[in-house]
């Protein structure tokens, strides 16, 4: 007689879904009313559970918002540091790779609310921006410099500065997002962030097409 497998008690499941529920919850919140106008009492109450079980996995609200981004934005610049790290090349390909990533991610509203909730709190709350750096910059950053680098000094593009260019390429996607987030102003049929990122790369790619007879 084939015994069946006993089913995880529902308490267990129940519990490890907990963490999840309540990031849902105070990105909800943070979204309606502002990260500072939310208290974690509200996050507790929208998520159906008591303050006390909030705080048995988030030690502060600044911790709830670390879960947010450690849930949604963080895996995008691990990624982007995995493929960069090490690489020798042209390194028109993989930024055009780490470009069209950080679109698909920013195309999900649930991304795209958290890393809105850093750039608007970010200038009133320290300890946010630095931990968006942390976590985000200081990994994607490094990589995408290091990554041009040694496409300059390999010959696969121009003379340009790296530090500067790696702004360059990553800074139309933060204006974008805020003027379509903060002011309202969209392209025609919406964020089209895939269209914006295509666009941009055509910019870049040709910028960083090294001179005529230096190509490696």
């Amino acid at each position: 007689m084939t015994q069946n497998t006993p089913k995880e008690p529902k308490f267990r499941r129940r519990a490890e879904a907990r963490p999840d529920e309540v990031l849902d919850a105070a990105l909800s919140l943070f979204t309606e009313k502002g990260y500072a106008r939310t208290t974690v009492d509200q996050v507790a109450k929208r998520a159906g559970f008591s303050k006390g079980t909030v705080y048995l996995y988030f030690a502060s609200k600044e911790a709830i918002l670390e879960g947010l981004v450690r849930r949604t934005v963080e895996p995008v610049a691990e990624a982007a540091f995995e493929t960069m790290a090490d690489f020798r090349g042209d390194p028109r390909p993989v930024l055009a790779q780490f470009l069209r990533a950080m679109a698909q991610a920013l195309a999900v509203p649930k991304t795209r609310a958290v890393v809105m909730i850093v750039l608007q709190e970010a200038p009133v709350a320290p300890n946010i921006a630095a931990l968006y750096r942390k976590s985000v910059l200081e990994r994607a950053l490094p990589a995408m410099i290091s990554l041009l680098a040694q496409g300059v000094a390999g010959g696969h593009i121009r003379a340009i500065d790296p530090e500067l260019t790696a702004r360059s390429v990553i800074g139309p996607m933060i204006a974008h997002l805020l003027l379509s987030e903060v002011f309202a102003i969209r392209p025609e049929g919406g964020l089209q962030m895939d269209r914006l990122v295509e666009n941009h790369l055509t910019l870049i790619f040709a910028g960083l097409e090294p001179p005529v007879g230096e190509t490696p």
